[in-house]
């Protein structure tokens, strides 16, 4: 539901089929609160403002850890490039967060709540042309645990990298890194 303009949303853990072209269509246009809460009504009244006012704008996606962050800010791209009609363009929202299981090995780590927590933040920054079509983004990562490469909570690991680079140790291609 809406509070104010800040929507709470909550992962269902499952597809619903909410999330589809038609249901962008329908919030194209529409003013927030006019539709039932969705990110899709948050995407659209950021979209309507930066062309309306020609100014940047903003849409910050919290939440705790497996709350559906990246999955929602993946649904926000995509309402981005169909409504602008750059939709056909290789799903950009897919080309954007293409780095993302790289960005996951390096980043996450176990915790006592999540086996797979993100311990990074991102920063995604979506261009757009004169007639407000997607013309490129760019994904920054901040790195949000310096202290957890040397320490760890008991029943807590280090981020993945460290045990996948382990593992692979005795790998050719590893040899010259001298990890064993």
């Amino acid at each position: 539901s809406f509070v104010g303009i800040v929507l709470v949303a909550i992962n269902p853990y499952e597809q619903l089929p909410i999330y589809g072209e038609d249901i962008i269509n329908a919030y194209s246009g529409q003013n927030m609160g006019d539709m039932d809460p969705h990110i899709f009504a948050v995407a659209e009244e950021a979209y309507k403002q930066m062309a309306r006012d020609e100014r940047n704008q903003s849409i910050i996606v919290s939440g705790e850890s497996g709350a559906g962050k990246t999955v929602s800010a993946k649904y926000a791209m995509r309402y981005f490039a169909t409504v602008s009609g750059s939709a056909s363009e290789a799903n950009v929202e897919e080309k954007v967060l293409a780095s993302n299981p790289i960005m996951e090995s390096i980043g996450n780590a176990k915790t006592t709540r999540n086996d797979n927590s993100s311990r990074f933040g991102k920063y995604i920054e979506i261009g757009f042309d004169k007639r407000y079509r997607i013309i490129g983004a760019n994904m920054r990562t901040y790195l949000l645990e310096k202290s957890r490469v040397v320490f760890q909570a008991e029943e807590e690991r280090n981020y993945h990298i460290f045990y996948q680079l382990c593992a692979s140790a005795a790998l050719p291609e590893f040899k010259t890194l001298r990890l064993g």
